[in-house]
């Protein structure tokens, strides 16, 4: 299922997209859900086009947990080798946008970069999870786009302010949950 959040005529909800994606939206709805859609789904009954609604990022998130310097070819690209141990690193809520909102460039960079990644949706909290656990944790999984004030990154020790920009994070357009 494709979880969405989006704003229409009403507000703002969360549904599920229907339809199969081909050349553009047409054909697409959007099945609104009553209330959240982390435990069981209860459809309102209202649905949309696809192309009448403005997609906001699929979830809120507490914290984005990242894993830097995992792709050897881009750790290389920039002089880095790949740690022996993943490199985290955290970006604030306050960087999440939806997708096709404005990422806004800060105005001490000269470069920012921009990093199509696989965002794993966590679904209920958890700690210390063991592999074979994996799948009761993890609610789906969204396009994510970590973007990166190069400039800043190579001048400070660890990527907070570089990569915690306000918009440097844009989500979406939906959750996979399959």
């Amino acid at each position: 299922m494709r979880i969405a959040r989006f704003v229409h005529s009403g507000g703002m909800s969360f549904g599920a997209v229907e339809g199969e994606q081909g050349a553009g939206n047409a054909g697409m709805t959007v099945a609104e859900i009553e209330g959240h859609p982390f435990g069981d789904l209860t459809f309102s009954g209202s649905r949309w086009a696809l192309d009448d609604v403005r997609m906001l990022s699929p979830i809120l998130p507490s914290k984005v947990v990242c894993v830097g310097r995992n792709y050897a070819a881009h750790a290389a690209e920039l002089g880095n080798d790949v740690p022996e141990e993943p490199l985290i690193f955290l970006k604030p809520n306050t960087s999440v946008i939806g997708p096709g909102d404005q990422v806004l460039y800060p105005p001490q960079s000269q470069r920012v970069d921009y990093e199509g990644e696989l965002a794993v949706v966590i679904g209920r909290i958890c700690r210390d999870v063991t592999p074979e656990r994996v799948p009761d944790v993890v609610y789906g999984y969204t396009v994510g786009n970590d973007v990166t004030a190069r400039d800043l990154q190579r001048g400070d020790v660890q990527f907070t302010r570089a990569k915690g920009f306000d918009s440097f994070c844009p989500l979406g357009p939906w959750i996979e949950t399959e």
